[in-house]
């Protein structure tokens, strides 16, 4: 309805000069030309395709799913693309949620806890310019649902603020970015719909913006960010940039101010964690935007080298390539290792308590490099208790050791101190002790700990000690008085045992001590 809406007011096709872009021919390519292994193709994403259009909707696999299809890639994720409204999706799917102001979309879930599966649902986009928007609002036949949607859709610059104006495929294609991300795969009959040549592009490796390129970054500028992490995910498989789409990269950059800050954290934390980091920043590098994107991504780029923030970042990759899950607070908190420690040290300096010392420091750090933006709440509080448990790892006697393997951070702590280890800051056989007390039984641990008990006693005995200087006699004062009665004997008691009394009894209670921090470790297991 929006479409025809458009083309009645504005008087004009959709490819006529200066009016709408061109949203190309559609083009059925059948499996015999684009050869996807249907195999490769999740079940779940099958089953949402088929749910829909038995419900008589269309419904695709599309973007990334497609691209990496091609390739012969297997998707780690599936997105489906459907006309159906987010309400109409919702309502076919026991598990479904509608999420998302900016640009809703609708969850759909499949199993529970760690396992869980969500095959993310869209409905078909209109694009929509400013002028287009001002007309239609203006139309006495556009419903109030539509009107809603349309307020504040593009703003005076062109950038779009509001994406929940439905319309039909060749339009959602347009307002996608890349030609590579805007093909759709239907797996029942197995056919990739191409508007705009993508299925060209991916067998030339080339990521190409649809339409002009400036124009595409000032409707959203975070296509800027886009365009470099696809350029560092792709180059192993021989992906570069366009010319056209690279040139006003550098340009556009300034754009970036006026997007929300929050926005802009997240697609850093996307740019660090979808197993690209360092060639996300080498692209950075290479295109120019090695500064000004964001102020936290700059630290990482300029620390980048360092051996510390280096080996997290590959550890960060290497996470990602296995498989495994990845936490944004642990390469932050590495990141700003360095600032931390500065401030902690300067603040030992002046003579301030360690622990106390390490808090306000931290604080600090959180206000100079990460704000309000995470909104100091689960992010911040890990990389708080990654950084505070630092100092507790040198203490491995008594009670200490086992409650630390109880913490709920302690893996992600334990594994910051593994990394500072083999930047040669935090001694080998520290971290070697701990990997080997995670890992052991309750026994096995205790008997490590009396050890490095033992083994800090005999140290003590074997430290050379100074010449002990004997303190002069007091003398005798006025108001002393000669012991008599019950005080002299016991005066004299402690003077005949030589004051053993006194230390068996300090002994007893250090015993008592250590047996009780011996049974609150498997107490505490």
């Amino acid at each position: 309805m929006i479409k025809k809406f458009i083309d009645k007011l504005l008087g004009k096709s959709p490819a006529a000069p200066g009016g709408k872009p061109n949203f190309g021919k559609r083009m059925e390519i059948p499996v015999s030309v684009h050869g996807i292994d249907p195999s490769l193709v999740d079940d779940r994403a099958i089953n949402v395709v088929r749910a829909l259009q038995q419900a008589g909707f269309e419904a695709y696999v599309v973007g990334g799913a497609v691209r990496d299809l091609l390739v012969g890639l297997r998707p780690k994720d599936f997105d489906v693309a459907t006309n159906a409204t987010p309400e109409q999706v919702k309502g076919l799917f026991r598990r479904a949620f509608i999420i998302g102001r900016r640009f809703r979309i609708v969850h759909v879930v499949y199993g529970r806890g760690r396992e869980h599966e969500v095959i993310e649902v869209s409905t078909f986009r209109a694009y929509l310019d400013n002028a287009a928007a001002e007309q239609v609002a203006g139309n006495e036949r556009t419903s109030k649902s539509e009107l809603a949607n349309l307020k504040h859709a593009v703003d005076s610059t062109g950038r779009v603020l509001r994406d929940n104006v439905w319309g039909p495929q060749e339009e959602d294609a347009v307002r996608r970015d890349f030609t590579i991300n805007a093909m759709y795969y239907d797996p029942e009959t197995q056919i990739v719909v191409d508007y705009h040549n993508g299925l060209k592009d991916s067998k030339s490796r080339t990521l190409r913006m649809i339409g002009d390129a400036a124009t595409r970054y000032r409707e959203d500028p975070v296509r800027i960010i886009r365009a470099v992490r696809f350029a560092a995910k792709l180059s192993p498989l021989g992906f570069k940039l366009e010319p056209k789409t690279a040139g006003p990269l550098v340009k556009s950059q300034k754009l970036l101010h006026d997007v929300p800050q929050s926005r802009l954290f997240d697609e850093m934390l996307k740019l660090l964690q979808t197993g690209h980091a360092l060639a996300s920043i080498a692209q950075l590098k290479e295109l120019g935007l090695a500064t000004g994107i964001y102020p936290l991504l700059d630290v990482v780029v300029e620390r980048a080298g360092q051996s510390f923030v280096e080996a997290a970042l590959k550890d960060t990759d290497r996470r990602v390539g296995e498989g495994k899950p990845v936490a944004p607070s642990f390469l932050l908190a590495c990141v700003l290792w360095d600032d931390v420690r500065k401030g902690w040290d300067q603040r030992l300096a002046r003579g301030e308590h360690s622990h106390p010392a390490l808090q306000d420091a931290i604080e600090d750090v959180f206000n100079a490099r990460i704000g309000d933006v995470s909104g100091r709440g689960k992010l911040a509080g890990d990389m708080r208790e990654i950084w505070l448990m630092q100092p507790r790892f040198d203490k491995r006697v008594g009670s200490t050791p086992f409650g630390m393997a109880e913490q709920p951070r302690f893996r992600a702590a334990f594994d910051f101190m593994r990394l500072r280890a083999d930047a040669g800051e935090v001694d080998e056989v520290l971290a070697d002790w701990w990997q080997e007390f995670s890992m052991a039984s309750d026994d096995v641990r205790q008997d490590m700990v009396d050890q490095v008990r033992a083994e800090q006693q005999q140290q003590r005995k074997q430290a050379p000690k100074g010449p002990r200087v004997a303190k002069p006699p007091r003398e005798p004062r006025a108001t002393d008085a000669a012991p008599s009665g019950l005080a002299e004997v016991a005066l004299q008691g402690a003077t005949d045992t030589g004051g053993d009394a006194p230390r068996k009894r300090k002994r007893r209670r250090r015993s008592n001590a250590s047996r009780g921090a011996g049974s609150a470790g498997p107490a505490a297991e």
